[in-house]
């Protein structure tokens, strides 16, 4: 059986400690709402707010300075600044980068579950998902890469000639980071910690729908002293990305769904797909859509060829290996799939036949820091974690030498 993943919409799996969690915050109180630019939080220049709610029942938790391109180009700056040639962030020594991640991991670790229920509130997942799943991978995906930031380095390379030549890792500069929904943490880590790790300066822009996580890790990251303009946290809409994919002093760019579920499932229905079980909103709270369940689903179905960020699975019957290849690889996305399979040749001819950036076998949604994560075709350019995640944010300079003589 294969199940075709092409975002990541489900908790994460992970193998967690039998400890007890702590007892979650009722009503975390919103401590903070601004735009964070230079160490400092500061209000949109043009007045601009913007509400974020309670998914689970479509209350509004807080009023969130909304960023536009006035902000943008001031955070910009900030980075910019930040990253000069001279500044305290780039003569700071690598092994001191490494500290300050890990100085932030610890603080995230002390207020682990103030966060997960912040994460809760805004995100709308269960409280445990978020302590043991997102708050824990986003501890562990900071120290792993805090252990990186004095080991990407380069080579001194044999060169022909009388000539000495190697290389020099470098910061890329400054990066703008434009974070989902699905998960605002984690994801804001998996940009974060790389990105620091390696020396840059970066613009972070959350989700609109999700932006108070992001929000309290700046503060986190100003108590953990980062120098001001290294981190700055922008939230706002499509504009305030718009303005940071536009903007010519950033080097980097890496970047309501409850109706569209709903959409999406009376289309199915409508196609002649088989409505197992679920298929209509839950409750009348919020934005709960029940468990869907589609059988007889056929390849030019809509709801077979169309990412759904819902609880909804398409059953569609095979007899033989290449169809099962075919159907897969037809997508216009390609970020992960996985195979269930007692026959190994079986799952190695999916594994290499596969168009996907990860390939599961026999589990789902199993992620770790040291492996990497990135998707084919429309899922995406390059890899976040393990090793090949610090290399997005690298520049490789070679440097060749001219000597008087060499000598092995």
């Amino acid at each position: 059986m294969l199940r075709k993943l092409s975002k990541v919409v489900q908790t994460q799996k992970a193998k967690f400690a039998t400890a007890a969690a702590a007892a979650p915050h009722t009503s975390p109180e919103i401590l903070y709402t601004g735009l964070f630019i230079n160490n400092e939080w500061v209000k949109s220049t043009d007045g601009r707010t913007f509400k974020t709610e309670n998914p689970t029942n479509g209350k509004v938790i807080a009023d969130v300075q909304q960023a536009g391109k006035a902000d943008i180009d001031k955070a910009v700056k900030a980075a910019k600044d930040a990253f000069k040639l001279g500044s305290t962030w780039r003569q700071m020594d690598a092994s001191q980068r490494g500290y300050l991640i890990n100085k932030l991991a610890d603080l995230i670790e002390r207020d682990r579950a103030y966060l997960a229920s912040l994460e809760t509130l805004d995100n709308g997942k269960p409280y445990l998902a978020s302590y043991y799943g997102d708050v824990a991978s986003v501890i562990k995906n900071l120290r792993y890469y805090a252990g990186w930031a004095d080991k990407n380095h380069g080579k001194v390379l044999p060169t022909d000639g009388k000539y000495f030549a190697y290389t020099r890792h470098e910061p890329v500069g400054v990066c703008g980071q434009i974070i989902p929904w699905n998960f605002p943490l984690l994801m804001a880590a998996w940009k974060l910690g790389p990105a620091l790790a390696a020396g840059n300066t970066l613009v972070l822009k959350p989700a609109e729908q999700t932006p108070l996580t992001a929000l309290y890790i700046a503060q986190l990251v100003k108590e953990a002293g980062f120098p001001a303009g290294v981190v700055n946290v922008v939230p706002g809409f499509g504009d305030a990305g718009a303005a940071i994919v536009d903007h010519p002093d950033v080097d980097k760019i890496d970047g309501d769904q409850h109706e569209k579920i709903l959409d999406l499932i009376e289309t199915g229905k409508k196609q002649g797909a088989k409505l197992m079980t679920g298929g209509f909103r839950h409750g009348k709270e919020g934005y709960f859509v029940q468990p869907t369940v589609f059988a007889d689903v056929k390849d030019d179905m809509e709801i077979a060829r169309t990412e759904i960020f819902g609880p909804v699975q398409t059953i569609l019957k095979f007899s033989q290996l290449d169809e099962l290849l075919e159907r897969a690889n037809s997508s216009e996305y390609g970020l992960a799939a996985a195979v269930f399979s007692k026959d190994i040749d079986r799952v190695n001819y999916l594994v290499q036949g596969l168009r996907a950036g990860t390939i599961w076998v026999n589990d789902y949604n199993v992620f770790g820091n040291q492996v990497p994560f990135g998707g084919y075709k429309q899922s995406g350019i390059g890899r976040e974690n393990g090793p090949y995640g610090i290399k997005n944010y690298t520049e490789v300079k070679a440097v060749v030498v001219k000597l008087t003589e060499k000598n092995s």
